[in-house]
């Protein structure tokens, strides 16, 4: 081999060695997380924010990596090839092709990368300072390809550089856990608690109340003995209190309050005065965000609010439980009362109450039915049949069978839902 064929393998060996650079920088720099690279980055690491600055121009990052890639193949191959058109001859051009097709697929391209996804952040932070080199050397040619390849895409209605993400970051977000859910990274408590969380901005307070129906009340118009033994028998702490009629509340009974007048009176309940014991009740919109909620009772300091309509109405009441069991799930305690809920039958099928909310449905049989137009289980069947429905009815949508078991006057007490094989379209039978 002459000295001209030295030097033209060492070139090539060269050009080789950063096609491969420019092919793992290329995608370790994709492939990072930014949220990883924040998290360095408070942590002292420099070299993570110089990652992030390049992925801030990303068009121009990635430009760079693949102007210097397809010069250095491009450059190997012409030289392979020059060098084994002078040793072999005509044919030469045809070794050349597969030699080189062979080691930049392997060694440039496939190599490189995979070792880039096995570790992105790792390689990215490692390899950020030559990249910011090439993106500064490579600036002026970089400067004339963007604005030609704008012009180019321009025609098709794409805008480079503009903001068009078509997911919110809670949507990246809860995409990205059910996808770890999927893969079995994250179990699925903790992927509903990640979900609920999120749902907080989007639910408001009417969709996590307690319905008016179900509330536990009490009448200052008893006698004193009944009230207390009222609030004994309930399976609650604080109890609204009406007078003349229940949409009339003047309070809320605290049972620490009671316990401690009882005390006071020697246990006669007949001599409790249970309007001095009333906290003011605390109204709140049914329209109002669950979240805001949720700082509202950190800053009153207290975990109980009745909500109330547009005109003033009591339509329920809200809890700082009820927001909690939002994201962890039902909370329950020695004293809560076991109420039908969902039952699951052999078949398939559950059995469920019409007052179950959607949403817990959902979160128990990892189910996805829609709760955009009702809360409860019954209101998304009274929803789509448009009419209230009798027993014994059956309905199919959004890929489920709903039978109707029983029904008090216009309320649907209990339903049968069953899923099928596949979705059927809507139809009444």
């Amino acid at each position: 081999m002459s000295a001209y064929d030295w030097i033209a393998f060492v070139v090539v060996f060269v050009s080789l060695l950063l096609s491969a650079f420019f092919s793992a920088s290329e995608t370790a720099f994709t492939a990072s997380s930014r949220a990883r690279l924040t998290r360095l980055e408070k942590n002292g690491q420099k070299r993570a924010g110089l990652v992030s600055r390049l992925l801030d121009a990303r068009e121009r990052m990635v430009g760079a990596m693949l102007v210097g890639n397809n010069i250095a193949n491009i450059g190997a191959s012409a030289l392979t090839t020059g060098l084994l058109l002078a040793w072999f001859g005509d044919v030469g051009v045809l070794y050349a092709t597969v030699v080189m097709s062979i080691v930049v697929i392997v060694f440039a391209e496939v190599l490189p990368k995979t070792a880039a996804i096995v570790a992105p952040e790792r390689l990215a932070i490692l390899l950020a300072r030559p990249v910011s080199w090439v993106v500064t050397l490579l600036g002026p040619v970089l400067a004339a390809i963007e604005v030609i390849v704008r012009a180019l895409l321009r025609p098709f209605g794409l805008r480079v550089g503009e903001n068009q993400a078509v997911l919110s970051a809670h949507e990246e977000l809860r995409g990205a856990v059910d996808y770890l859910h999927s893969e079995g990274g994250v179990e699925k408590r903790d992927r509903d608690m990640f979900g609920g969380l999120l749902d907080l901005r989007e639910l408001e307070v009417s969709d996590v109340m307690v319905h008016r129906t179900k509330m536990v009340t009490v009448s200052a118009d008893d006698p004193p003995a009944a009230v207390v033994n009222a609030v004994i028998a309930a399976p609650v702490t604080r109890l609204p209190v009406w007078r003349e009629k229940p949409e009339n509340i003047i309070g809320v009974l605290h049972v620490k309050d009671l316990l401690r007048a009882l005390h006071a009176l020697g246990g006669d309940a007949s001599k409790v005065d249970i309007a001095s014991l009333l906290a003011p009740p605390w109204f709140v919109p049914e329209t109002r965000p669950v979240s805001e909620q949720l700082a509202a009772f950190r800053r009153r300091k207290t975990p109980f609010a009745l909500v109330v309509d547009e005109y003033g109405e009591v339509m329920g009441l809200v809890t700082l439980e009820d927001i909690l069991e939002e994201i962890v799930g039902d909370i329950t305690d020695e004293h809560d009362v076991a109420v039908p809920g969902v039952r699951r039958l052999p078949d398939g099928s559950v059995n469920v109450d019409g007052a179950v909310p959607i949403r817990d449905l959902n979160r128990v049989m990892d189910w996805n039915l829609p709760d955009e137009e009702a809360t409860t289980i019954a209101g998304l069947v009274i929803h789509e049949a448009r009419s209230i429905p009798e027993p014994g009815q059956n309905f199919i949508f959004y890929g489920f069978r709903f039978r109707v078991l029983r029904r008090t006057r216009n309320r649907i007490t209990a339903l049968r839902v069953q899923p099928l094989a596949r979705a059927t379209p809507q139809k009444t039978e």
